[in-house]
């Protein structure tokens, strides 16, 4: 049981120590991953930025992820076709879905990001962190959109998740820092005391706490 987000970041940032002050940025899954992030950011010295991915919810069952997307110069998407098949599932509605979910990707790009420099990934540790795994559908499209910006390394940081998720996740990066597995895996909330909704007032003011992307070798230093 974390008490909270910070908590587990900070746990998270103990298991983490190999990469303070090396070529790493931390890339968080908002809204939960953002508080989580942040503080394994903070305690490695290293920038920080979002990864914004969206889960497609089933017809009548939003909850329900048939599959995830992720915004990008090409739009990563993930499907999880048994659920697709199960529930017959057509092609114009996973497209419409897939828009719907894209929209809202770049309405959060313009609230939590407007005016921010974004982090250079390529040749980079990338730290892909959430404030938990559950299908693993969002965090396979989160996956698939970095490793298509290059990095040198690629970990994948969660509190918790379920055994079977991250056995699956394996072969998709080249590290998986994960605290707790559990093979009965319940919702996440389930593992935090402290698991409230994050909403954008609190996004902004998360995101104005996280550390500024390195400029890059050789770049100059001008004064205003």
């Amino acid at each position: 049981m974390f008490a909270n987000r910070e908590e587990a970041g900070q746990r998270l940032a103990a298991a983490l120590m190999g990469y303070k002050n090396k070529d790493a940025c931390v890339l968080a899954l908002p809204r939960g991953g953002v508080p989580v992030g942040l503080e394994i950011a903070k305690q490695l010295n290293a920038p920080f930025d979002l990864i914004i991915v969206r889960k497609l919810g089933a017809p009548s069952q939003p909850e329900l992820a048939i599959g995830a997307v992720v915004d990008g110069e090409e739009p990563q998407l993930v499907l999880n076709d048994d659920i697709i098949v199960q529930l017959d599932i057509s092609a114009a509605y996973i497209e419409a879905e897939k828009r719907r979910q894209l929209a809202e990707i770049k309405r959060r790009q313009q609230a939590y990001l407007s005016g921010r420099p974004r982090v250079s990934i390529s040749g980079q540790t990338a730290i892909i962190v959430d404030d938990g795994i559950a299908t693993g559908a969002t965090i396979k499209a989160a996956i698939l959109a970095v490793r298509a910006l290059a990095p040198k390394k690629l970990v994948l940081a969660a509190p918790v998740a379920p055994t079977d998720t991250i056995a699956a996740l394996k072969h998709t990066v080249d590290e998986i820092v994960c605290l707790e597995t559990h093979d009965y895996f319940g919702a996440i909330g389930l593992y935090y005391q402290d698991f409230h909704q994050i909403d954008d007032e609190e996004m902004r003011a998360l995101m104005a706490q996280a550390p500024a992307p390195h400029p890059p070798p050789g770049a100059r230093h001008t004064r205003s």
